[in-house]
């Protein structure tokens, strides 16, 4: 049975504000004493710290050079063992696509106790933040939260047939580069080509930034606009509300870009 000396919290930091975070994620993250983050985590989520608090990077940042995954495990073993208060850090909520149950069933098998803080998930924030709901009486009964990759970035080759009913919400993660094959397989499998589509980069920060699209143009919509940040796709007529909000914004872009190629 797991002891509770070395007990390490799994901690959902949300989408990167603080005032995001959940009043246990804050505690938990305030009573840190070695504390292994996420790339995505926030500065100011990692201000919260204790200032004598070991904090150590791990990456784990869709493209980019991050910790093996058999690294961090050991790692937190190991500040476990020296009966150190550890808190693993992810961004969003360490349950969607967060690996957490990878680490905490590693944990367990070597007796350390684990705890899990959930967090607010990106596809919850970008719905909060650009004012439409994941589902919505009439339109969308139910909310598919999906990845559009495997293994080394490989398209999923199965499962697209749910995200093609014209009642489901689809929050597609971790899909930014293989858009065009995404769109393709949902229109193939009956999804409309004119299905509003909404790509938001930075969920829930102030910097966030919505692109909207439809599903059809989704991948040229969201290559022009070159986004840096991670992105979070939803796809759905829930978008049209987004998209109203928006269009002012759009209109008031393309009118100034027609008069700057006049």
């Amino acid at each position: 049975m797991p002891h509770e000396l070395g007990r390490v919290q799994l901690v959902g930091a949300g989408p990167g504000a603080a005032d995001l975070l959940t009043v246990r994620a804050l505690r938990a993250i305030e009573g840190a004493q070695a504390l292994l983050y996420d790339a995505l985590v926030s500065p100011d989520v990692l201000a919260l710290a204790p200032a004598a608090c070991l904090k150590i990077q791990t990456g784990k940042r869709a493209g980019r050079t991050s910790m093996p995954q058999a690294t961090i495990n050991r790692l937190m073993l190991r500040l476990a063992r020296r009966g150190l208060r550890v808190v693993r850090l992810k961004g969003g909520d360490p349950s969607v696509f967060g690996r957490v149950g990878e680490e905490a069933a590693f944990l367990h098998a070597h007796g350390v106790a684990t705890e899990v803080v959930p967090g607010v998930t990106a596809a919850s924030a970008a719905a909060a933040q650009f004012g439409f709901p994941l589902t919505h009486r009439g339109e969308a009964r139910r909310l598919l939260v999906a990845t559009a990759t495997v293994g080394e970035g490989a398209l999923a080759g199965g499962g697209w047939a749910a995200g093609a009913d014209p009642e489901t919400t689809l929050a597609l993660y971790m899909g930014r580069d293989q858009l065009a094959a995404v769109a393709e397989r949902l229109i193939a499998e009956g999804r409309s080509p004119q299905t509003p589509a909404l790509a938001v980069e930075n969920a829930g920060r102030p910097d966030a930034r919505a692109i909207p699209a439809t599903l059809a143009s989704l991948a040229a919509d969201v290559a022009a606009a070159a986004p840096d940040g991670p992105v979070v796709v939803i796809v759905g007529e829930v978008v049209a509300q987004a998209r109203r909000l928006l269009m002012p914004i759009i209109c008031t872009n393309r009118t100034a870009v027609g008069k700057a190629q006049a």
